[in-house]
């Protein structure tokens, strides 16, 4: 399915600094980009880097008191698809099994203490035996049991406080969910992206669980279809895959974001319980 995205940003320079941005559609196997334009005005050169942690397309400038006021805008058009696959008969992978490049993401992370959380984790799921049953529960719990609260917290928030207040925003919901995943011995890691059908329009955070193999996508706010999503970045948490990382003081003023039907056709998907089919995007 095809996407045109959009962000602008707006900051205001009162030292010299730098802004790492991470905004720009993600190219994978499933995820291919028509087009793209990166404005900057003023114009300032800006380099584009790729993280060694997770699945990242930063860019990073330089600022100044010369140019006080900046404007970043990122367009996009992008070709997206995904596999639905059936995990009925999937089976729990040994450790010993897994992939070097999956391993870190059985590990606590900054946002995810999954080790605080094991005992409530195991208790409350750990009897279901099928590891895509098991992730579908844990993600309909904190559903029902979280509620979806904007400016409840901030960026300091992890998983364990999100599962003592039981209030947060999306990436709070992602974080909670990776934690629980963890806990149980499943690799999990953080999806952000472009979000087809969120209101208000913003940027929006999920997560993937590693099952049979695949890297299955998981949304514990229910605000968005599966297949609506955009990707732009993965990692172990919100701490490698935020949106902005500012150095020196700079002051953000402004955002937008935006993502809309590129073409007709769009049929939305959600997971149902007592359903064993998945969504991954590779």
């Amino acid at each position: 399915m095809k996407f045109n995205v959009f962000t602008q940003v707006e900051y205001s320079v009162r030292s010299e600094g730098t802004l790492i941005l991470n905004i720009h559609a993600l190219g994978t196997a499933k995820q291919s980009i028509i087009t793209e334009e990166l404005l900057l005005d003023p114009y300032i050169r800006a380099d584009e880097l790729h993280a060694q942690q997770g699945e990242n397309r930063l860019v990073k400038f330089g600022v100044n008191t010369d140019t006080p006021n900046i404007k970043v805008t990122y367009r996009a058009t992008v070709n997206n698809s995904y596999e639905i696959n059936d995990f009925s008969n999937t089976q729990e992978i040994q450790v010993s099994e897994l992939p070097a490049s999956v391993l870190p993401y059985l590990n606590p992370s900054r946002y995810c203490e999954s080790d605080k959380l094991y005992r409530m984790a195991d208790n409350m799921f750990g009897y279901i035996s099928n590891p895509f049953e098991k992730v579908l529960t844990l993600t309909n719990w904190i559903n029902r049991k979280v509620q979806y609260l904007s400016g409840s917290t901030n960026a300091q928030t992890s998983a364990f406080d999100t599962v003592t207040e039981q209030a947060g925003v999306c990436r709070d919901f992602a974080h909670l969910g990776i934690a629980f995943c963890r806990a149980l011995t499943i690799p999990a890691r953080y999806f952000t992206g472009y979000a087809y059908l969120l209101k208000p329009a913003d940027f929006h955070a999920c997560f993937e669980a590693y099952l049979d193999g695949k890297w299955v996508l998981f949304d514990a706010t229910g605000l968005v279809p599966l297949n609506g999503l955009v990707k732009i970045a993965t990692g172990q948490d919100a701490s490698d895959s935020a949106v902005a990382n500012i150095f020196g003081d700079v002051m953000f003023n402004n955002m937008q974001v935006s993502c809309e039907l590129a073409e007709d056709g769009f049929e939305p998907f959600y997971y149902s319980e007592g359903e064993f089919k998945g969504l991954s995007y590779l």
